[in-house]
């Protein structure tokens, strides 16, 4: 409560205070966390400010935390009492002394009251029928206005007389309240208690805790330290200095007059009002305010505003941006609500006005008497009053109906501010009422009343207001609501009196009382008819002429209020009744007053006001005074230059599994849609020629024609359809094109096709957009992908969009992760920058009004009444002109008749030539939307230009959107002259190419339509827009006319417009959201340049919002770098631009192949875009790109990003000759262009709200939607697009009319169309070049999408293959001869290149030279340098997850007859004698493969897997189920075989670790998963080759058994197994082609086939089960001829083998083994005397996979946290050592160290190759530069005659009882040579010794043990060296 001593600390109760405030902060579980002496304020400044604002009460009364029953902010958690006292008494209504409180039991007794104390009835929530009586010290109560109450409590029990109660809690629970949440004084003390004249004790009226019902919560005026406001004349008086009385105005006072029992309902009435902001103008004199208190602006949520931008005051329960102020109303439902009865075809395209769209003819529901319309009305009052109905019924109007225009839009902002918001319905908040209709209208006479006389009420505004005043008045239920779990009973809102509709009409008059009659109140007493009768009586006799607004109001006492409000001042009225027009409304209006003469009359008077009579005689005269005088210099040279962009990456949402498969498309095709606008057209033809992107896409040849470029480009205009269906019948034609339709300007013609036919059909147009782009083949094509491009996405983004949010690019991204996105020079400077060059600080704004063209057009409104104000405003800027065109020529009298602003841009004009040698000029865009008020001007403009003899000083060009340009021979003579041009045809055919070109360009059309301006443009002059049309879009997309980039280091020049940009860098990039469309600007810096393989000009963007962002001729150059490409034959299609004046290289002839250099210390300066192009390398210099270069590198969500480089010829010495710098073109490249706007258009503009957000932005975003509810939260000006798009989508809803509105039919979340993209970025960024960009990057992306990187690598070691007599003659044979191939030799040499650096296998034919072996080479290098190749994708090939495609959608297990991840888990257990233990593994099985498995009946145990038998020959399906061990792959591993096995029927089972189980299952939900036991978990790939085959031969069994039951021989079960890496992509097959058997020369060819057909080639072999291991030959594009001239080989076989698990029962993989464990697996099969066979006629492909496999192990430390590098040589240690032990298993330490320091073992075998190391019974690779000798101790094993072989060591790994003493002895080595025995431990390690009799011939050294380094519990193995003696 407030502190009535201003200024002085609270003492009272001071402890209290803080026990309070501490015990609550305790209490609060809220998140911020709260301050402790919340409740401790010194109030004075506060009071003050309240007083002066009027916007809260002296006393910001908290109301120990509610207002009237304002719930706490703390939680919900019920409040904990204090258990009362033993034996009191707890019964409700009575104290715990037993006495009874309650009102009815003791009225009449007598009760002793002290002095300073008052009677006053408590509320229990137990007796909800009971007052409970207490007496309380009346210092702790407000007084009658709710002010000064004491913070605290003193009272007394009235039933036992306990005296002193200090805390309200300690009382509370003494009268036994019995509360729930914590007890305050202001909830549950809410009557005084009054004795009637019988002396009885009653119910007095409400304790006015409430105070200052007036008081904001969000006074965002005057709390707000960002709020700029300009300073107002003529404020309304609601706000006054201290030192003035307050006025009748300020609510306090009306509070005041109501003593009986204040109306709680008027919640905030100046709160709502005196915070918000005007029409761009603030309530007037807060400025004063603002600099006295500045609060910091905390960070709100993603859509949470904070319209109050200080703190809450008082105890505020932690203020985060969720509460309820943070997210505090918004303007409701906006301004161009249209009425709910409106017709279909009215609310097409409605154009929202200043008070939002509506249509004077709409239906308004009458009543009553009728009332006569004057006839004389308009020519009386100067304007037609405009007429919002408002409450109740509305009477008929008859007479001279055309005098008025009758509107609902305030009926229906009435209806929706009365709607509860939906917020706070979901918690049944069932009792919050809506704002009172008396409420509403009171709060709508006090808007009226502060509004400045040049100032027009806004429906935002109001609804605004409303929304404020509702949640101010409902904070208590709706912060209970926020924070309290739904109730089912939630507690009544506490009854205060609201306003009466008696008490209405006095209070609405009191209110209006100090406005000096600006606004008049007419009170009525039975109906609105009489009200109306009166208001026109005034209005005729001339009464009303000083009231802008007239308030009627009726209100009986027995009904509903009825009310109405007139705007009868003559500029308010003129613009709401011109607003109310559609645009088509807009243009018949005026053309029919063009048609019918009225106009005349207004040129009649301006022919009175020139003194000299009339204007033409002047002109006349002149003329021929000064025939013959003309002069003008033209001459100059240009240079032009290409641009550059890198876009990098796509939206990721284009690849969906059910959406879009990339992978299924091999080209990009494209369709460019534009609005139906020549210049724009021919703009984006130029784009697309000299991009290249035609090229890059394949989709034409070097020599292109224009007719070639124009098919890519579609203008939406009458031919449009024809063009279309073409595309559309190509894309069908082509399913494996990706077709993209670029849908530019998208925000235009959002008009549905099932209403276009409303309108005018000469219009064909309209509504096309949805007619081609939506139609139901573009909507259903897979491979076409809709690309909208627009700056004003806005009406894309409502609740029925059907683009997703994912699918939304922003472009530039603000978060470029610290990438700058411009050249280091380069700034966007956007509308953000131009409204920041109004504010104070600069000298010169670049955006400005003219306040005497303002006020001419106003009196002359006045006067002509009937003429429409566009038809005004044009005639009177077209005289200023021609007045000022005529004061430059001579005749300075005509300085008075136009403005200083108009004179400033005509001298410039007209002079800008003349100080240039060359004659470069500026251009001045003068834009008038309506073309027949713009043929108007040019014929007028142009003969004054001429009777002046002004033609060859500059052009008037007409630009209308349907036809081109056109300029005189003589101006085109120039254009050619300065870009070098030859070809006599040439005319200029965009406004890029005028570059230089003095000119007015008379710019119509409603909306610009993407047309990109010069950069000599320097004058906008918009001040003929139509102001009345206050949307967002409207607003933005005519400023980004003028978008710019600028350049950060320009030396400007003092007193120069350009003073702007003279503050800092930082100042240009202050808006916090550089990704705002409205706040534009982007971190500047320097970036390094990404170049795209393919340099494309990304310049000029034809950008959505038409916008112009033409670049001013540059007279120094951006340091980037040219990058010339060769582009179509013709010269003279490319566009130039002039040179500046001043000093510059020496422009080379175009033979020359002499590039431009750039000098890196050159001056930079803004420039605008223009259309670059890529010149030929030999005219690269001519031809000088007009673009500053952008490099824009996108982050982490891989957006478009784009960038540009540009250096045109620059001065080498970085300076300026005198006469450069008198160039306009010189001039004007050092500053953006100065913009006019119409007034009201300034201040809208200009104005921000409480967050620093630009009024503008508020504004209701496009004509086609409308606001989904009042009730939403404001902008923020910290939104970033992306969160901007979220508010939109959540709050707008498309208008019937618009193309989306029935996209909410289908009501699902799926709504959104999955190829819809949208691509939004600010006015001229370059969007085009992005999307461009884009398509490259697609085209690139899909064929990089096919092809894939696969191993190249050729065959190793093919010199020492073995010279053996016997060689496999057969050549043709398709299977092997068993008998032929029995007697081939064994090839023990490996090839595969993969094991370039494993060791040598010697047999006893080789003689090795060392030089015979390659370069050895570095551990690291091992992977890095393996060749790889590039290959195309066949449809053969095996993928990885993120293949998607129609036909294997069942087998990955995305198909609806399969649940997703529906499978089943089962064990499976086998002993093996070896491992000595039962190996359990375990099975999952999706139920789509349950068929290939055996399962018991009943109980469901699995059995085994299903097997072929070898007899069948049926081609349905693969025999050889696969087995596919993979780890760390489940992304990457190529599991998906259903192309490569040709859809045939196979069995695929992946062999995963336990860990990993989840995430394949995860990715692989349709494939069989067999998981190994935990403890292989660390295990190498021996582990899951050995688990493999154990468990097939033990299935094998299974099967026999099973099927012997059925009559089947053991024998005929299949026996194969397929066992495959998880890289192998491709397989190959060699066609041969021989002259004869033995022909030595024969031709082969290499072809892609499908796995299937080498399986059944290979199953279908005879005598297939003789083979124990089969396989084929790695690819290798070297391979040679004598690779595959033999069918077949007998050697070793790699990566994808097909296993006899039957032949090759007794032979085992070593499960320890990490690498190699195949070659030791080939040698063992093969000592064992069983057949390997390798096809060579069948190779595989193998794909380079980063991730995974064997990288996935790596050895670190296991003490130290630190990653330090753990070199192999520390992989083994001395026993019992101190050495850091390693996180790995042993054995993958051992092979590690043996590859890499085997020779600290083996000194003697070091490139020894023709004495190699023995190695017994196992492969172990030693390192490349060692060979070693394979022997296998198994009786009766082939192994190679050793005899004649001296042995360079021996090595024994983990030797078992078949070797012995007598084997070794077999064997002799050389004197020296070494031993290496490793066993499990030291133990066996001594017993190995003993037992084969080492001493005798090796002799050992203590110090020569080691061991690998582990800890103990991970079994380290033990070595032991020795020397032979």
């Amino acid at each position: 409560m407030g502190n009535s001593y201003a200024g002085q600390l609270k003492t009272t109760r001071f402890e209290e205070v803080l026990h309070n405030s501490i015990e609550a902060s305790l209490r609060s579980n809220n998140l911020v966390p709260r301050p402790i002496f919340s409740q401790l304020y010194l109030e004075a400044e506060q009071q003050l400010e309240g007083r002066r604002s009027g916007s809260r009460a002296d006393n910001e009364e908290e109301e120990e935390e509610g207002e009237g029953g304002l719930e706490s902010n703390s939680p919900a958690n019920p409040y904990q009492m204090h258990p009362p006292p033993e034996g009191c008494c707890t019964a409700d209504g009575f104290c715990q002394a037993g006495k009874d409180l309650r009102l009815v039991s003791i009225s009449n007794e007598h009760i002793d009251v002290p002095a300073g104390f008052l009677l006053v009835g408590a509320k229990s929530p137990s007796l909800p029928g009971h007052l409970l009586v207490c007496a309380v010290d009346k210092r702790f109560l407000p007084d009658d206005n709710g002010h000064n109450a004491l913070l605290g409590f003193s009272g007394n029990c009235v039933g036992c007389g306990k005296k002193g109660f200090c805390y309200f809690t300690e009382f509370s629970n003494h009268i036994n309240l019995k509360l729930t949440t914590q007890p305050k004084k202001q909830k549950h003390l809410k009557y005084y208690l009054v004795r009637n004249a019988h002396g009885t004790l009653t119910k007095g009226p409400l304790i006015c805790w409430k105070g200052s019902e007036f008081r904001s919560r969000q006074a965002s005026a005057s709390t707000c330290s960002s709020s700029l406001f300009q300073p107002v004349e003529n404020s309304g008086p609601l706000a006054t200095f201290p030192s003035e009385p307050v006025p009748e105005a300020n609510p306090s006072m009306v509070m005041g007059a109501q003593q009986a029992g204040p109306a709680s309902d008027h919640p905030s009435l100046a709160a709502a009002l005196g915070s918000s902001v005007f029409n761009g103008k603030d309530s007037p004199k807060h400025q004063q305010l603002v600099k006295s208190n500045l609060v910091a602006l905390p960070r709100p949520s993603a859509l949470g505003i904070l319209p109050n931008s200080g703190p809450p005051k008082k105890r505020h329960k932690g203020w985060s941006p969720e509460s309820p102020s943070a997210t505090d109303g918004g303007y409701p439902q906006g301004g161009g609500n249209r009425a709910k009865y409106e017709t279909a075809g009215m609310s097409c395209v409605p154009q929202v006005g200043l008070v939002g769209p509506a249509s004077a003819t709409f239906p308004v529901v009458a009543s009553g008497e009728p009332v006569s319309v004057p006839d004389n009305l308009l020519k009386i009052c100067k304007a037609k009053p405009v007429i919002f109905k408002g409450h109740g019924n509305f009477p008929y109007l008859c007479g001279n109906l055309n005098d008025v225009v009758v509107s609902p839009l305030l009926y229906t902002c009435y209806q929706n501010s009365q709607s509860i918001s939906r917020a706070y319905e979901q918690y049944g908040a069932s009792t919050i009422q809506p704002i009172s209709e008396e409420m509403q209208l009171l709060l709508t006479v006090y808007y009226l009343v502060q509004l400045a006389a040049d100032q027009v009420p806004l429906m935002e505004d109001l609804e605004q207001i409303f929304m404020r005043s509702w949640r101010e008045s409902h904070l208590t239920e709706i912060r209970q609501y926020q924070q309290a779990p739904p109730q089912p009973f939630p507690p009544a809102p506490s009854t205060v009196a609201p306003v009466t509709s008696a008490q209405l009409p006095w209070l609405a008059g009191l209110a209006a009382s100090s406005c000096n009659d600006s606004v008049h109140i007419i009170e009525c007493t039975y109906s609105l008819a009489e009200g109306l009768s009166e208001m026109f009586r005034l209005l005729i006799e001339g009464k009303l002429t000083k009231t802008n607004y007239v308030v009627i109001i009726c209100a009986c006492r027995n009904s509903a209020i009825e009310s109405c409000i007139a705007v009868t001042g003559k500029y308010q009225a003129r613009i709401l009744s011109e607003s109310l027009l559609t645009p088509a409304e807009y243009q018949k209006e005026v053309n029919y007053e063009l048609v019918t003469g009225k106009v005349d009359s207004l040129g009649a008077f301006f022919s009175t006001l020139c003194p000299e009579g009339d204007i033409d005689i002047l002109l006349d005269k002149f003329y021929q005074e000064n025939q013959g005088h003309i002069s003008s210099s033209l001459a100059a040279s240009s240079v032009t230059k290409p641009a550059s962009l890198d876009v990098s990456g796509l939206p990721t949402c284009t690849s969906d599994t059910q959406n879009l498969d990339l992978g299924s498309f091999e080209k990009v095709d494209f369709l460019i849609c534009i609005p139906p606008s020549e210049v724009t057209y021919q703009q984006t033809l130029f784009h697309v020629w000299h991009s290249g992107v035609l090229l890059e896409l394949g989709l034409e040849k070097e020599h292109m024609t224009k007719q070639k470029v124009e098919q890519y480009v579609l203008k939406l205009d009458a031919e449009a359809q024809t063009k279309f269906k073409a595309f559309l019948q190509n894309s069908f034609q082509n399913p494996h094109t990706l077709f993209v339709l670029i849908h530019d300007h998208a925000h235009w013609d959002l008009v549905s096709s099932a209403v276009h036919n409303l309108y005018s059909q000469s219009d064909t147009s309209v509504g096309l957009v949805d007619r081609l782009l939506n139609c139901r083949e573009v909507k259903e094509a897979p491979n076409i992908v809709t690309l909208h491009v627009t700056s004003f996405p806005y009406a894309l983004q409502t609740q029925h969009t059907l683009i997703s949010p994912y699918n939304e690019i922003h472009w530039p991204a603000s978060y470029n992760n610290g990438v700058d996105l411009y050249h280091e020079n380069k700034k966007y400077f956007g509308l953000s920058e131009f409204i920041e060059s109004t504010l104070s600080g600069h000298s010169l704004p670049l955006l400005r009004y003219d306040s005497s063209f303002e006020a001419m057009v106003t009196a002359l409104g006045k006067r002509f009444p009937r003429l429409h104000s566009a038809v005004i405003r044009t005639f009177v800027l077209v005289q200023h002109y021609a007045a000022a065109m005529m004061a430059v020529s001579g005749l300075s009298q005509m300085k008075n008749y136009t403005s200083v602003e108009t004179l400033e841009i005509t001298q410039n004009l007209i002079n800008s030539s003349k100080q240039c040698p060359c004659g470069h000029g500026l251009m001045v865009l003068l834009r008038v939307p309506c073309s027949p008020l713009a043929a108007v001007a040019y014929e007028r403009l142009s003969h004054v230009r001429e009777r002046l003899a002004l033609e060859e000083h500059f052009e008037i060009i007409l630009g209308n959107p349907s036809s081109g340009i056109t300029i005189g021979k003589h101006f085109v003579k120039q254009l050619k002259m300065w870009q070098k041009i030859d070809d006599a045809e040439w005319r200029p055919q965009t406004y890029l190419e005028l570059e230089g070109l003095p000119c007015i360009l008379i710019f119509s059309g409603m909306d610009p339509h993407g047309e990109s301006l010069p950069r000599s443009l320097r004058y906008c002059d918009l001040r003929l827009i139509n102001s009345s049309c206050l949307v967002r879009t409207a607003l933005e997309q005519e400023l980004g006319l003028a978008a710019y980039f600028v350049s950060n280091e320009v030396p400007l020049e003092k007193g120069t417009v350009n003073e702007a940009l003279e503050s800092d860098a930082e100042k240009l990039s202050s808006t916090d959201n550089e990704d705002e469309e409205l706040c534009i600007c982007f971190e500047t810096g320097s970036t390094s340049e990404k170049r795209s393989p393919m340099k494309r000009e990304r310049s000029c963007s034809h950008d959505s919002a038409s916008s112009s962002l033409s670049s001013k001729a540059s007279s120094s150059a951006l340091c980037g770098e040219s990058s010339a490409q060769p582009v179509g034959p013709s010269q003279g299609e490319q566009a130039r631009s002039p040179q500046p004046c001043g000093p510059s290289e020496e422009v080379t002839a175009p033979g020359d192949k002499q590039r431009l250099r750039v000098s890196q210390g050159s001056q930079s300066v803004i420039s605008r875009h223009s259309p670059g192009l890529i010149p030929q390398p030999d005219s690269c210099l001519k031809t000088s790109q007009r673009s500053i270069q952008v490099s824009v590198t996108s982050s982490s969500s891989q957006l478009f990003s784009s960038g540009s480089s540009s250096s045109p010829t620059v001065p080498t010495s970085g300076t300026f000759i005198p006469q450069a710098s008198q160039c306009s073109m010189t001039k004007a490249c050092r500053q953006p262009p100065i913009v006019f706007l119409p007034k009201l258009v300034y201040d809208m503009v200009t104005s921000t709200d409480s967050s620093g957000l630009p009024k503008a932005a508020s504004l209701l975003p496009s004509h086609s939607v409308m606001w989904a509810s009042s009730f939403r939260p404001l902008l923020s000006k910290m939104m970033t697009s992306t969160e901007q798009s979220l508010y939109y989508r959540q709050w707008t809803v498309p208008r019937p009319s618009h193309m989306d509105y029935s996209n909410r039919s289908e009501g699902r979340m799926d709504r959104f169309h999955p190829r819809r993209l949208l691509l939004g970025g600010p006015p001229q960024i370059g969007k085009t070049g992005a999307y461009l960009q884009f398509l490259s990057i697609l085209s690139r992306m899909l064929i990089r999408l096919t092809e894939v990187d696969v191993y190249d690598e050729e065959e190793i070691n093919i010199n020492l293959r073995e010279e053996s007599d016997w060689h496999y003659l057969q050549l043709s044979d398709p299977w092997p001869d068993l008998e032929l191939f029995k007697k081939m030799p064994f090839d023990y040499i490996i090839h595969d290149p993969k094991y370039e650096d494993a060791s040598l296998i010697c047999s006893h034919h080789q003689s090795i030279k060392s030089e015979d072996r390659g370069m050895v080479r570095k551990p690291e290098d091992l992977y890095v340098r393996r060749n790889t190749a590039r290959m195309r994708l066949s449809k053969f090939a095996a993928y990885n997850t993120y293949h998607h495609c129609e036909q294997c959608h069942q087998y990955m297990g995305f198909h609806p007859r399969y649940q997703l991840y529906e499978s089943t888990l089962h064990a499976f257990a086998f002993s093996y004698s070896m491992l000595g233990e039962e190996i359990q593994l375990h099975f999952i099985i999706p139920k789509s493969k349950e068929h290939h498995f055996v399962f018991s009946q009943p109980g469901g145990q699995l059995e085994s897997m299903r097997l072929p038998l070898v007899t069948d020959k049926s081609h349905e399906y693969i025999k050889s189920p696969t087995f596919t061990p993979t780890t760390g792959r489940h992304e990457h591993g190529l599991f998906n075989l259903y192309h490569a096995m040709d859809g045939a029927s196979h069995l695929h089972v992946l062999v995963v670790k336990e860990y990993e189980m989840a995430i394949y299952k995860k990715y692989w939900p349709n494939h069989i998963m067999l998981v190994l036991p935990s403890i292989f978990n660390s295990a190498g790939v021996g582990a899951a080759h050995f688990l493999i085959k154990e468990l097939s031969y033990h299935n094998l069994e299974l099967e026999r058994n099973r099927q012997e039951e059925l009559g089947i021989k053991p024998q005929d079960i299949w026996p194969f197994i397929v066992i495959s890496d998880d890289s192998c992509v491709m397989w190959n097959m060699v066609d041969v082609d021989y002259a004869g058997e033995r022909s030595r020369e024969f031709a082969w060819s290499e072809r892609n086939v499908s796995l299937k057909h080498i399986m059944q080639h290979i199953e279908a072999s005879p005598n297939i089960t003789h083979y124990a291991l089969i396989g084929m030959r790695k690819w290798s594009s070297k391979t040679r001829t004598s690779e595959v001239r033999e069918p077949f080989s007998r050697c070793h076989v790699h990566d994808f083998i097909i296993l006899n698990v039957d032949l090759t029962q007794n032979v085992q993989y070593n499960q320890n083994r990490f690498t190699c464990d195949d070659v030791d697996f080939n040698l063992r099969v093969h000592s064992a005397g069983l057949l390997l066979c390798r096809f060579n006629r069948f190779s595989i492909m193998k794909k380079q996979i980063a991730v995974g496999g064997h990288r996935s192990f790596h050895i670190t430390s296991k003490v130290s946290d630190n990653p330090v590098a753990i070199v192999p040589a520390q992989y083994i240690c001395a026993p019992d050592s101190k050495h850091t032990f390693l996180a790995a298993p042993a054995q993958l330490l051992l092979e590690k160290f043996l590859q890499y320091h085997s020779h600290h073992f083996f000194p003697l075998s070091l490139k020894n190759y023709n004495h190699p190391v023995l190695s017994v019974d196992c492969y172990l690779n030693l390192g490349s530069q060692i060979s070693v000798c394979y022997v296998s101790s198994r009786p009766h094993s082939l192994n190679i005659s050793s005899s004649d072989l001296m042995f360079s060591g021996l090595l024994l790994y983990l030797c078992d009882s078949f070797v012995g003493a007598s084997f070794l002895k077999k064997f002799h080595f050389l004197k020296g040579a070494t031993l290496c025995v490793i066993c499990q431990d030291r133990n066996s390690l001594r017993q190995t010794v003993v037992r084969l009799e080492l001493e005798d011939e090796w002799q050992f050294r203590l110090r020569d043990e080691f061991q690998t380094a582990n800890a103990k519990e991970d079994r380290p193995l033990f070595f032991l060296t020795g020397r032979h003696i």
